[in-house]
């Protein structure tokens, strides 16, 4: 064979295996992975079109928050042992988000400008230096920067939260985020609710969620619980984040909203005792009500048990959880989220001694206006995915 034939016998064989290629690849109705000597994989409900919106969606929000900071100038923040801090510093100040006394613990600006991998060396080096301090709460803003780039993969491309109302939220001052909850013992709903104020609203605020005793007990899980910028459910933890300014989400639905059967989702039980409403009425802050579609539906539990709820409580006593839903799905389900905020309640008056009654009342008409907003949410949603 001389050396044209064999030139034009490669380009034959490599032409036929970029065609064949293509035509492997079928984009229409999912997601296609294409695996050398697997067939394709498809991720049903999550189309191509809806991989190019998150794809969209996560540029605007990058553009978004290098505007939040001036990477022409670095921090000039040194430590003890010489090490120059480097990151760029937040716009109208002239320390970096690490070292800007306090602003990070409420404002979440990525402290190299952007969000993703590429950033994480810096970040490891702030980490492995301890070149910051952490807030009283636990929150460790490099850890928690971290998680937020790895949930929005959840937030955009698996659940593609779509979000309505955040003009509700307040950007300056406390208040309290007060949502349905969901889950089946996993709170997607937290982590979604804090990601939706995060991605979207135009200040990125962090939302202070107070969650059930059991994360704040499990080895692991409990650290990064709070390094996330979490907090414990005590009225305590909550009259403190309202007092320094932040937002609070609570779910006062509490373990019997996660353990819901299928069969009573988004039907929204009572409020708690009306704790949140005392302590928003304490602190003088609004309260915003939050319905949130999709969390209810991921892990959907077709029976709950009485049996397994005494085990738990034998393991950890502390819990006051009476039944535990069961679900058959280990992986969560790739349903469309939609979250709605409300316009803000003022709390009941504090200039007058705080009546129980009262309280009681303004509980169930956040629950009324919680749950018309979900019916009004499922009549119009075509599909869960």
């Amino acid at each position: 064979m001389s050396k044209a034939e064999l030139v034009e016998a490669l380009d034959l064989t490599t032409n036929t295996s970029v065609e064949a290629q293509r035509l492997t690849m079928k984009p229409e109705g999912g997601i296609s992975t294409i695996v050398e000597g697997l067939s394709p994989i498809h991720l049903p409900g999550i189309s191509s079109e809806d991989r190019a919106e998150a794809k969209a969606r996560r540029e605007v929000l990058s553009d978004r928050l290098r505007t939040f900071v001036d990477t022409s100038i670095h921090c000039p923040w040194t430590s003890i042992e010489g090490h120059p801090c480097g990151l760029p510093v937040l716009r109208g100040s002239d320390r970096c988000g690490l070292h800007a006394d306090g602003v990070i613990e409420d404002k979440a600006v990525p402290l190299t400008g952007q969000l993703g991998f590429g950033s994480w060396p810096t970040l490891w080096r702030h980490l492995n230096l301890a070149t910051y301090d952490i807030d009283p709460f636990g929150l460790d803003p490099v850890i928690s920067e971290m998680g937020w780039h790895l949930l929005n993969g959840l937030y955009y491309d698996y659940f593609r939260v779509e979000v309505e109302g955040i003009e509700h939220v307040p950007m300056a001052g406390g208040a309290v985020l007060t949502a349905n909850h969901g889950g089946a013992a996993i709170p997607y709903d937290g982590a979604m609710l804090a990601l939706s104020v995060l991605n979207e609203a135009p200040e990125p605020r962090r939302v202070r969620v107070i969650g059930t005793e059991i994360f704040n007990m499990l080895p692991i899980v409990s650290h990064m619980y709070r390094k996330m910028g979490a907090a414990y459910a005590t009225r305590d933890d909550a009259r403190e984040l309202l007092k320094r300014g932040h937002l609070v989400g609570v779910f006062p639905e509490g373990e019997r909203g996660f353990m819901k059967p299928v069969w009573e989702a988004y039907r929204v039980g009572r409020l708690g005792r009306g704790g949140f409403a005392e302590v928003a009425a304490e602190a003088q802050v609004p309260i915003v009500p939050v319905a949130i579609i999709g969390s209810e539906e991921v892990h959907p539990a077709v029976m709950v048990s009485k049996k397994l709820a005494k085990l738990v409580r034998l393991f950890f006593p502390e819990q006051r959880i009476e039944e535990i839903a069961i679900a058959l799905n280990p992986i969560p389900l790739p349903i469309r989220w939609r979250i709605r905020f409300l316009p803000p309640v003022m709390p009941v008056d504090h200039g007058r001694p705080v009546d129980s009654l009262d309280l009681l009342e303004q509980s169930e008409d956040i629950r009324e206006s919680i749950q018309h907003a979900l019916d009004d949410m499922l009549s119009t949603r075509r599909t869960a995915f």
